[in-house]
């Protein structure tokens, strides 16, 4: 039995006001692309910024997107995230309901850890090899169960942004 050790990060991700984020795994340098048209496909004129972690060869983090602002933000928290095939993508002018299908279709991907606007904290688990996600803490806890009202709120919401009648 070997004594290696694992220390667990918290690491807190910048989500802006404005923006969604999406997080997950992938396991391939053409992910970059493939995601990149897998968004563009769903949502032909939406902003958003792609940052793919390497994990072997130069390990390097791959960026791409349709808006430079957003590719920067991505590719800053992947860097801090630091674990190996990960993406991070953000999001304007869209809501991840709009391309998560189409990036749980791609090939590559294997897992999507969250998808949300919320404050996002991503639990990385480091050892010598190297940074694994290992969750997230999306949002806060719950405070209760919702009652009538907060049910008549939560369906006028989702009317009042298009997705039901």
């Amino acid at each position: 039995m070997s004594d290696q050790k694992v220390e667990l990060l918290l690491i807190p991700l910048d989500v802006p006001k404005d923006l969604n984020v999406i997080i997950g795994e992938t396991h391939f340098i053409k992910s970059a692309e493939d995601i990149y048209e897998a968004i563009v496909n769903s949502v032909p004129e939406i902003k958003f910024g792609l940052a793919f972690c390497e994990a072997s060869g130069p390990r390097l983090i791959r960026v791409e997107g349709s808006d430079e602002n957003l590719r920067n933000l991505a590719s800053k928290n992947a860097l801090e995230v630091g674990a190996g095939h990960i993406f991070i993508i953000y999001l304007r002018g869209a809501y991840p309901i709009n391309v998560l299908n189409a990036l749980k279709a791609v090939p590559e991907v294997c897992n999507i850890f969250c998808a949300s606007a919320n404050p996002v904290q991503v639990v990385v688990a480091q050892s010598e090899q190297g940074r694994g996600i290992l969750g997230v803490i999306d949002g806060s806890s719950p405070l209760g169960v919702e009652k009538e009202e907060d049910v008549r709120n939560r369906r006028a919401f989702l009317k009042k942004i298009g997705y039901k009648l």
